[in-house]
Parts: structure tokens; sequence; C-alpha cells
């Protein structure tokens, strides 16, 4: 196993070019930091370095090793960073980007419980689509995001760390007294008015997705952004919809049918990966994934 301390010295090395300003840079004489490369060497059975009169280099892999090194070595204080984090009083105001079904039944319940525990905690809430939280976290105008991966249209990259929530199936919504027997088959619902969602918004993607893969092209006579006013198109038997479950406020006089072919979405938190870890981000992460306990 590579010995983090070692490496450092290679990574110093790197950025100096000699070994009498490592040396001076991590307090050691040039001779203890020779000895300690070529243990290196020694353990990774691969030639770092070569002699050009009297400096040293870098080999190729010598550079290899010495850039990714420094990456782990970075990766390795952040964890430590995070982990003494964990018992410090989270403090300050963390921005929470949620879509709208999210907004009353997750995030909603974990800012009031976190108001309760941590006096010191602003939570500040935001209604973000998911086409709009994305961007929104990786420009930095929010801390964590509630989301989904399967937005296939904005994808969720190596970029962020991702903690998973729940998940959601999507159902068929009808006007009340429209209640079919067994899971419904879009087709059969071909000729009926649809509301959807804004275009290019998740859920119109998927909805139209849905129909033109049950055979048919749906007839949209509404665009709605909030799933209050798509509930109550739909009560007054205006329309049918395809909504996610956590969508559907019981409020509403409306009939859900399951789809023949199921379709559930993944619920997401997600925080840009690299960025400072903190005890208030990270109580705010851990009340979303424990609802009960947090």
């Amino acid at each position: 196993m590579l010995n983090p301390w070692r490496l450092s010295l290679l990574s110093r090395l790197d950025s100096l070019g000699t070994i009498r300003a490592v040396a001076q840079a991590s307090n050691q004489s040039p001779s203890s930091v020779s000895q300690q490369l070529a243990v290196l060497e020694t353990e990774t059975r691969t030639q770092l370095l070569e002699r050009t009169g009297r400096r040293v280099r870098l080999t190729p892999a010598g550079l290899i090793l010495a850039r990714r090194g420094r990456a782990v070595l970075d990766h390795m204080d952040a964890v430590e960073a995070e982990l003494r984090s964990l018992g410090e009083e989270p403090v300050g105001r963390v921005r929470l980007g949620a879509f709208q079904s999210a907004v009353p039944t997750l995030a909603m319940p974990a800012v009031t419980r976190l108001a309760q525990a941590h006096p010191h905690l602003e939570v500040q809430l935001l209604h973000l689509e998911p086409h709009e939280s994305l961007p929104a976290l990786r420009a930095g105008d929010v801390d964590i995001i509630i989301t989904t991966p399967d937005f296939v249209e904005q994808p969720l990259g190596p970029d962020l760390d991702l903690v998973p929530l729940t998940t959601d199936p999507v159902v068929l919504v009808l006007p009340p007294g429209r209640a079919g027997r067994g899971p419904a088959e879009l087709s059969a619902y071909a000729d009926e008015p649809w509301a959807f969602e804004a275009p290019q918004s998740y859920m119109a993607n998927l909805a139209t997705r849905l129909c033109r893969e049950s055979g048919f092209e749906p007839r949209v006579v509404c665009r709605f952004s909030s799933s209050v006013l798509t509930l109550q198109h739909v009560e007054a038997g205006l329309s049918i919809a395809l909504l996610p479950g956590l969508a559907v406020d019981p409020r509403y006089h409306v009939t859900t049918r399951e789809l023949a072919v199921p379709v559930t979405r993944t619920i997401t938190a997600a925080v840009r990966r690299g960025s400072p870890p903190r005890a208030a981000v990270n109580v705010v992460l851990d009340a979303l994934r424990h609802p009960v306990e947090g």
C-alpha cells in the first residue's frame, strides 16, 4: 500500500522542482527526502526519478504518480475535514432546491424538524424543477438539490455526490368516478384530452415518451407548471394526466391507476463534489435521508 507521506514528498517535488526545496518545505534534510523517495520507488517497483547532473527529475511514471497522488491526498484531506465537521453544531444558511412535489413531502418535513433541533441553522428552500436545479447547483446558487437521475436531458455527472432518498411511481390521474380494474394501458386513453407540464420539463418529456411508446400522440389541452392546477383541471373532468405519486394531493377528488408497464422515478439529493464540507450541509442531508429518525 502506498504511503501518503511519501506521496506528498513526490507531489512536492513535482511542484517545487528540487530535493532541497522539498526538504525545506517539509522540515527534513535533503538526504532524508531522497531516502523516502527511494523507498517509494521500491514500494511501487517503478523508477520514479532520474538524475540529470546534480539534479533529479521525475520520470513519466513519476509525473503520473505525483499528480494522481495529489488528487488522492486532496481527497483524504476532504474526508478528514468532513469527519471533523460531524461533531460541530450546524450554523448558517443552507440553500436547498427541490422540485414541486418534493417540497411538501420531503423538504418541508425535514426543514421543520431541523428548525426545532438546530436553531442556529437556516434552511432556505427554493422551488426548482429538475431542469432548473442542476444548473443552479453547478453554478453554486444552491448547496443541495432534490432531483431525479432519471431526467436524461440533465445528466448527473461525476462532478456531483448523490444521496439516494426514495422512489416514486408514476400514475395515471383521472377524473373522479373513472376507476378501472387493474393497471392502466395508456393506449386505451389515446383519444382523451391530456394535461401536461411545461415543454422540456421532466414530466412533460416522460409523458410524451410514454404516450408515443403506447402508439399515439397525446392531445394536450393545457400545460401547467403546478401539479395543483393539473389536479384541479383533472378533478373538473377537463383532462387526464400522468403524475408522480408524490404529486397527487389527497385533497383533490381524482382517481389514480397504476400503469400496466410500471414507471418509477428515483429521487436523490445531490451536492457538488469537492465543495468544502460543512456540518450544516451534512445535517440537512441526514434529515432528508432519515425522515423519521431525523
